[in-house]
């Protein structure tokens, strides 16, 4: 597979990295024998970047690929999230102290059985606590040699700005798409001019950019897209309608959708490195098409013809599941 630096410093790594919340049971039902084959498969396939998160089922993704490395020499480029938990009375809120950073770090390290991961985010920031401090605090772990880069997720331009100040800050994470194009208005051009590498989840739109069309009756309850809006009412009407279109043109050019989207995406920019995720290795060979699918002049017309920019009915998150991300536009 074609490779991307993650970061002006960092490692060489697959163009499509792989996302691994879908091992925690987000996506629908699924086991850790499923989960190594995927694992295998993506290693097969050139997908050398893994992102997983402390809170993807609690530990869950983290234990499934540690339990898959086994202790063992890899050539996985690992990213891993902290900083969202609950306060006393159960309610999601965001801790970028110092204590708890360690604290959560040390588990997810002891969890994927590794002494240090190449890349730690701050999955959301804390408003009240300057993101320098945050910089300060991240760098004493990377002086440590228990991360090897740093990112945040879901942050804005100006955010990013400030945290460079510091230090280099190797990733900016946040999602991307056909269908959720607000990096464009910023974000996109902030990493580049700051030698960051520009992480875009959910790049297959949430799986509506694949071949098949996700069944909403089959979604678990802690599947996101059942309370999101774009996936209810009229909204999910008009944006089948126009996910239809895609998967013509990729049926006409004989190409798998998730491909295509993408082929699209990475065309966008050098220093993108999205990580769609899948609960199966079945699906990875299509997700990886991506990276040597040619994007051409008419093949960006037709599709910039049917998604057009703004095309998706609906916000891409819940007021609730917007909490934390950071908005610039």
């Amino acid at each position: 597979m074609l490779k991307r630096k993650l970061g002006a410093d960092g490692p060489d790594v697959g163009a499509i990295g792989l996302g691994c919340m879908s091992f925690a049971g987000f996506c629908g039902p699924t086991e850790e024998t499923t989960s190594h084959r995927t694992l295998a498969m993506a290693r097969e396939l050139g997908m050398t970047h893994l992102d997983t998160a402390n809170i993807y089922g609690n530990g869950v993704s983290e234990t499934v690929i540690g339990n898959f490395l086994g202790g063992k020499a890899h050539d996985f480029v690992i990213a891993t999230k902290a900083s969202v938990t609950k306060d006393a009375n159960g309610a999601r809120c965001f801790d970028n102290s110092p204590e708890h950073l360690r604290s959560e770090l040390e588990a997810s390290l002891r969890r994927l059985q590794v002494d240090h991961v190449a890349l730690f985010y701050i999955h959301r920031r804390d408003p009240s606590r300057p993101i320098e401090e945050v910089m300060e605090t991240l760098l004493g772990l990377r002086n440590e040699g228990k991360i090897g880069g740093i990112g945040f997720s879901e942050i804005s331009p100006a955010s990013l700005r400030r945290a460079a100040t510091i230090g280099p800050v190797m990733a900016v994470q946040s999602e991307y798409s056909i269908w959720s194009r607000m990096p464009e208005l910023g974000m996109i051009q902030a990493c580049a001019e700051l030698g960051t590498a520009f992480v875009p989840f959910s790049p297959v739109c949430r799986g509506m950019a694949a071949d098949r069309m996700p069944d909403l009756s089959q979604m678990s309850d802690m599947d996101i897209r059942k309370t999101g809006p774009r996936f209810s009412g009229d909204n999910l009407t008009h944006n089948i309608a126009a996910f239809d279109k895609l998967r013509a043109i990729a049926a006409d050019h004989k190409l798998p959708t998730a491909g295509l989207a993408l082929a699209w995406l990475l065309d966008k920019a050098p220093h993108l490195i999205p990580i769609p995720g899948t609960r199966t290795p079945e699906h990875l060979a299509e997700i990886a098409a991506g990276a040597s699918i040619e994007m051409t002049d008419s093949l960006r017309e037709e599709i910039a013809k049917v998604m057009p920019v703004g095309f998706a009915h609906g916000d891409r998150y819940s007021d609730a599941q917007m909490v934390g991300v950071e908005r610039y536009c």
